[in-house]
């Protein structure tokens, strides 16, 4: 089963932020107008009430100021309490208790308030309670007929309501304001995805523009006519676009260079070819002029093929994801065996070729990188150590380890000629040949080296050796030295790999 993440669009992304708050602010919205609904229609029906448990405790205190409190005296009359009665919607409750807590008058199922905080006359409370398990609105205050305070010196009236007209009024209220909100939700959606629909607009136009592009058009996209918050991304496109301009570039001019080197031996072994055939046809050959021949047709398949070699070389040093696959590197054992490799060709061209630093067995740190690049690269520098070396020279390849632990420098150097400090950049580039030389060679050994040297995170440093020629003891020679400083790595908890053959 496939775990690979989906494609998500934009405006969906969008439009579901957008969207989900507000629909998760709505039910709160709807609790918080229950809430208010309900506190402002308590406001006038608790007013209502409290004046009319005022009223009756001005009564209370009224009668006892004239007689020895009774529960006949303080019984209402029959027209009040009908007034009490006199709502439809809700029914009326009353209760008046003596000095003692007695029951004088009212109802006799109206609970009594708690007692716990202090007793202030004459100060109006509410609260909410319960008759016969129906809820109640209660309004209350402690009666002193005689002025004095104190827990035996007061009576309590109380006047209780049911909440019948309150829930009404508070469902009209949630009513107003929550119907209009069921044709607002549904405006302000539509809204929502209209005007996120219209901002996304300039977005399926710059898609359009980029569609209707030539696959060869690499001009860059105009800003100006994104929208700001898009700017930055045009401007990644666009500098994606200049450098895959350059890329594209310099692979039209690396593969015309390549063409053009090779038309050369390629044109030789033609030639060659044809004027050997021309002589047999004229009876005019010779074992020696044929053997010559065959030589020269030799030779420029030689520089073909090693011309061909070369560029495959380059192509795997360009490949990252080739370059990626890494491991720990004895780079002593590849540079022993890279020597090894070109001690015939030395021989053959009376050059001292020679390495110096650490033996295998010794070396004790390892470089992480591709082992075959890496090989391509010590191989391509003793080339071109080799190439412009002249006979009698010398040719040292040398791995120093540093004793912290840090870095394994790489050095190839030789007595050559040298290069002109002003050169020293230029041989890097793809089928440079310094002036002056003249060396059959492809021009792309020291670019392998240093599209190599960037895939291992490392530079290459060119100067010069000041050493002597031992077949002329007082003439001095630039020379060249090629340095390569790779990041260290120790190989502990690692299968160190085996020592080259000899």
């Amino acid at each position: 089963m496939s775990t690979e993440p989906q494609p998500r669009s934009l405006f969906g992304e969008i439009l579901d932020w957008m969207l989900a708050p507000l629909l998760l602010i709505w039910p709160i919205s709807v609790a918080l107008t229950w809430l208010v609904a309900q506190g402002i229609s308590a406001k006038p029906y608790d007013r209502e009430l409290g004046e009319m448990a005022r009223n009756l405790g001005l009564q209370v205190a009224a009668e006892s100021a004239r007689a020895t409190p009774s529960k006949g005296r303080y019984a209402l009359s029959a027209e009040a309490a009908a007034l009490l009665r006199a709502d439809e919607s809700d029914t009326v409750y009353y209760q008046v208790l003596g000095l003692r807590g007695e029951y004088l008058s009212g109802d006799r199922a109206l609970p009594v308030p708690p007692t716990d905080p202090a007793i202030q006359p004459w100060e109006l409370q509410f609260r909410d309670d319960e008759i016969s398990g129906e809820s109640v609105r209660v309004a209350y205050l402690w009666v002193a007929p005689d002025g004095q305070t104190g827990a035996n010196r007061t009576m309590l009236v109380q006047v209780a309501e049911t909440l019948g007209k309150r829930s009404r009024l508070t469902n009209e209220i949630i009513k107003g304001v929550i119907l209009p909100q069921f044709v607002i939700l549904p405006l302000a959606v539509l809204l929502v995805w209209l005007a996120l629909a219209r901002g996304i607009a300039p977005l399926n136009e710059l898609q359009r523009r980029i569609r209707r592009r030539e696959s060869s058009d690499l001009s860059p996209i105009d800003e100006r006519r994104v929208p700001d918050e898009v700017a930055p991304l045009v401007r990644a496109i666009n500098d994606l676009l200049a450098r895959l301009d350059q890329s594209i570039s310099s692979q039209k001019h690396f593969l015309a260079d390549a063409a053009h080197q090779l038309k050369t031996p390629l044109a030789g072994l033609r030639t060659q070819a044809e004027f050997a055939q021309r002589e047999i046809d004229e009876g005019r050959s010779s074992p020696p002029e044929l053997k010559r021949s065959l030589q020269q047709i030799s030779l420029s398949s030689q520089r073909a093929a090693h011309m061909v070699n070369q560029l495959l070389a380059m192509a795997r040093a360009e490949d990252k994801e080739h370059a990626a696959r890494r491991s720990l590197v004895n780079l002593c054992g590849l540079a022993i065996e890279t020597v090894r490799d070109f001690v015939p060709r030395a021989m053959e061209k009376r050059i001292d070729l020679g390495y110096e630093g650490a033996e295998f067995a010794a070396s004790q740190l390892r470089v992480l990188g591709h082992p075959l690049l890496i090989r391509e690269l010590i191989r391509n520098l003793v080339d071109n150590a080799l190439l412009y070396t002249p006979a009698g020279g010398t040719v040292t390849v040398r791995v120093v380890e540093d004793p912290f632990g840090q870095v394994v420098v790489l050095q190839v150097e030789d007595s050559g000629p040298g290069i002109p400090e002003s050169e020293r950049e230029k041989v890097f580039q793809p089928f440079y040949r310094a002036l002056g030389t003249e060396v059959d060679g492809s021009g792309l050994g020291l670019a392998i080296v240093r599209e190599i040297a960037q895939q291992h995170g490392t530079e290459v440093t060119l100067d010069e050796t000041r050493e002597r020629r031992p077949a002329a003891g007082s003439q001095e020679t630039p020379g060249a030295r090629f340095t390569i400083r790779f990041q260290a790595q120790s190989p502990s908890q690692q299968t160190p790999p085996e020592p080259p053959q000899p």
